[in-house]
C-alpha cells in the first residue's frame, strides 16, 4: 500500500516502513539497544531525505524508551539524580545540536555531515563492539580468571562533587554533565538516543554499577529525545508523524519477538551478530558516499541553468 509522506516529500509503502520498524523493534529486544543508530541510516537506504530521518526517527525512541523505563523504575533500577544531571547537560546539547543542524540545513551541506557522521560513528562502535565480543567470548571459555576489581580514575578527582545514593556513588557532577551534552548533541544532529555511547560512558567513565545504568540512561534519553524532536518540529519543520506512527507500530510488535529470540542465544553471541549488522550498515553507507551516482546529468543540468 504505497502512501505520500508530506514532509518527507516522498511516496514509499506503508507495509515496508512498518516492516524496517519491526525488524529495528527485533534488534532492540534481542540486544537491548534503541536501534536508532539502525533505523535512521536504513530510512536513508529506502529515499527518506536525512533531515527527515533524524528529526522523525526520535518519536520511536521516545516510545520504545518510555516502556522500558517503567519497567526499570517498578525493579528500583533508576538512578534519578545521576539521570537529571545527564538530562541537564543533554538538553543543552541537544539545543546545540539543533541550532547547528538548523545552519548546516540552510547551507545545504546537513545530509552529507548525516552520513559522514554515520560512517564515522557506525565504523568506531561496530569495530570496538566486535573485538570486545572476540575478548568476551575467550574469558567465558576460561572461567577461572577473575575480573580486575574497578579502580579510582581522574573522575573522582574532579571538584563540584554529589552523592548519589541509588548509584552508590560520590563523584564530581562535570563528567555527568558533559556525556549528557555529548549524547544530546548526537540525538539532534543524528537522530539517535545515544544509549550505545551512554550506556559504556556511564560503565567505564563514571563507573556505575551496571544493574542502574540501562534504566539511568533509557530515563535521560526519554526527555532528550523527546525535547529533540519538538525542537526539529518547530525550528527545522522536518518532523513527518505519519512516518513517525508507522515506524512505531512496527517496532512495538517487532520488540515482542527480538525480546523471545534474544533468549535463546548467549550474550556474546548477541553481541557479535549485533557488531557485524552495525559494520554491515557503515559499510554501504560509505559505499552510497564514494559510489558514482546514478543521475549524473541532473547535477550538471542545475550547474549550467543557474
Amino acid at each position: 500500500m504505497q502512501i505520500y509522506l508530506p514532509i518527507a516529500e516522498v511516496s514509499v509503502n506503508a507495509f515496508l516502513l512498518m516492516g524496517l520498524g519491526g525488524l529495528v523493534g527485533v534488534l532492540s529486544g534481542m540486544f537491548g539497544v534503541g536501534g536508532g543508530f539502525l533505523m535512521t541510516p536504513l530510512l536513508f537506504f529506502i529515499g527518506i531525505p536525512p533531515a527527515v530521518a533524524v528529526a522523525t526517527e526520535a518519536n520511536q525512541i521516545v516510545a520504545s524508551s518510555f516502556s522500558g523505563v517503567l519497567a526499570h523504575l517498578r525493579r528500583k533500577t533508576v538512578d534519578l539524580k545521576m539521570g537529571t544531571v545527564l538530562l541537564a547537560g543533554g538538553l543543552v546539547g541537544a539545543a546545540v545540536g539543533v541550532q547547528l543542524f538548523a545552519w548546516l540545513r540552510e547551507q545545504g551541506q546537513v545530509d552529507l555531515l548525516v552520513k559522514l557522521s554515520y560512517v564515522a560513528l557506525l565504523g568506531v562502535i561496530g569495530t570496538l563492539m566486535f573485538f570486545e565480543s572476540l575478548r568476551a567470548l575467550r574469558r567465558a571459555r576460561q572461567p577461572g580468571v577473575r575480573p580486575r576489581r574497578r579502580q579510582h580514575n581522574w573522575v573522582h578527582r574532579l571538584p563540584l562533587k554529589m552523592k548519589f545514593r541509588a548509584s552508590g556513588m560520590y563523584i564530581s557532577a562535570i563528567p555527568p554533565l558533559v556525556v549528557g551534552a555529548l549524547v544530546g548533541v548526537l540525538a539532534a544532529i543524528m537522530g539517535v538516543g545515544g544509549g550505545f555511547i551512554m550506556v559504556p560512558a556511564m560503565i567505564y567513565v563514571l563507573g556505575m554499577p551496571t544493574r542502574v545504568v540501562v534504566g539511568t540512561s533509557l530515563f535521560q534519553i526519554i526527555f532528550v529525545t523527546a525535547f529533540t524532536t519538538l525542537m526539529h518540529a518547530t525550528t527545522n519543520y522536518t518532523v513527518d508523524m505519519l512516518l513517525a506512527v508507522l515506524l512505531i507500530v512496527g517496532g512495538v510488535m517487532g520488540g515482542q519477538v527480538g525480546t523471545i529470540l534474544g533468549q535463546k542465544l548467549k550474550a556474546e553471541q548477541l553481541r557479535i551478530l549485533l557488531a557485524l549488522i552495525v559494520l554491515g550498515v557503515c559499510a554501504k553507507l560509505a559505499l552510497d558516499l564514494v559510489l558514482t551516482p546514478d543521475e549524473l546529468f541532473s547535477v550538471a543540468e542545475r550547474v549550467v541553468t543557474q
